[in-house]
């Protein structure tokens, strides 16, 4: 064989090699880049989409404010200090980087759930973002909340650490949608329950919450408030596009659907609309209706047939996909209606997906109606087309329109 001949071999099967060794790291990578995608840490982290990761955002806690951190590999401002164990250890535990502990905020409680490996994938995603330089003050929470050796209690209360252990008499499709749900998905932290220091009422899981003026719904079987009467691929759907027969994703629930529910696998989302639909009691009671002569319901009647009934349709079944289903809906029986009140009064606009563009708007009616009229209307929706839910108040309304003020 001639000698350049003999390199160009060489050269030839080292490249393969080469590119052998780098697909596992690749598929690593990537599978990170899903997962990351999976547990939406843009939403906490990603204030300028710009700037992916390099923190910013919000939050508001019934305790003050805290900002997501930036986790670009920025040695100055980021974690490009951290090693995998203080992202594991962050992950698994709410401890950081130099032993800082975290909030719940970042919801660890979550993701101590998450598997070593699902960990490693996410770090080595991490790894190749772009580092950027953004100085982010997360901690700005008022004394006595701003002393972090206080969350050693909280922990202690609120927290049980440990890797989701999969129950053997299940499916391993439940399994799995069980472990995005209660991990990486971190559904318990908006639609569960919170007790006064903020750790998930875990007796009450996915029984519904509010969350920063809007309620994030009973997402059970239960077929009054939760999802029990959503079929398997009705949860698919919504979780897909944010639109089903029955509601339309805004708010949060649209930022979610918009930046992770949308972009994850079919077989993810069938395990977690199998494992949805297998929790709690399927048969859901709520109180009994109002009797149609009850001066709300009437008046609300008037006010709905004058305002309401052009776009959801006399008998509240709405328009396909473009205005939503009133009529046996859970969010209109959802025992809080922090919700409604807020789309009434402040207006909303439904999620734009790849898939489905054009987003469905609701006015605002704070302008054209006083509370007592947005009461009596979204009292007549919840007593009507077999709803059952407590009457609204004009008080409630009020409290509301002056959160929405702040």
């Amino acid at each position: 064989m001639k000698p350049l001949m003999a390199l160009s071999l060489l050269a030839l099967s080292c490249a393969f090699a080469s590119q052998a060794l780098a697909q596992p790291e690749f598929d690593q990578v990537e599978k990170g880049r899903y997962l990351a995608t999976v547990g939406d840490c843009a939403a906490c982290h990603t204030a300028d989409p710009a700037k992916p990761f390099a923190g910013g955002i919000a939050i508001k806690t019934p305790f003050g404010t805290l900002v997501g951190a930036n986790i670009t590999p920025d040695t100055a401002t980021g974690i490009g200090n951290w090693t995998y164990d203080d992202f594991r250890r962050a992950m698994s535990e709410g401890i950081g980087h130099d032993g800082k502990r975290l909030y719940g905020a970042m919801p660890f409680t979550a993701y101590t759930k998450v598997t070593d490996e699902d960990n490693r994938a996410i770090w080595a995603y991490l790894q190749t973002l772009q580092p950027i330089n953004n100085p982010v003050e997360t901690n700005q929470l008022p004394f006595p909340f701003s002393v972090r050796t206080s969350l050693m209690v909280w922990n202690w209360m609120n927290f049980d650490k440990g890797v989701y252990q999969p129950d053997m008499t299940k499916s391993a499709e439940w399994n799995r949608g069980a472990y995005l749900v209660q991990g990486l998905g971190h559904c318990g932290t908006c639609h569960t329950p919170k007790n006064i220091l903020g750790g998930d009422k875990n007796d009450l899981f996915l029984q519904g919450a509010e969350v920063e003026n809007w309620w994030a719904p009973n997402i059970t079987a239960n077929s009054h408030e939760g999802v029990g009467r959503w079929t398997i691929q009705e949860i698919k759907d919504y979780l897909r596009t944010g639109v089903n027969r029955y509601d339309i994703a805004s708010g949060p629930m649209a930022e979610e659907v918009k930046h992770s529910s949308h972009a994850w696998s079919d077989a993810d989302l069938q395990a977690v609309a199998v494992y949805l639909k297998s929790l709690g009691k399927t048969e859901g009671k709520g109180p009994e209706p109002l009797p149609a002569d009850n001066p709300q319901m009437v008046t609300g009647k008037a006010i709905y047939f004058d305002r309401c009934s052009a776009c959801h349709t006399s008998s509240g079944k709405g328009e396909k996909n473009i205005f939503p289903q009133l009529a046996s809906s859970p969010l209109i029986n959802a025992r809080e209606p922090v919700s409604l009140m807020r789309v009434v009064l402040a207006g909303s606009r439904g999620v734009d997906t790849d898939s489905r563009p054009t987003a469905p708007a609701m006015p605002s009616f704070a302008a054209t109606m006083t509370d007592q009229q947005i009461a009596d209307v979204l009292t007549y929706i919840r007593n009507s087309w077999d709803n059952a839910a407590p009457a609204v108040s004009a008080s409630d309304v009020q409290a509301m329109r002056e959160k929405l003020q702040e």
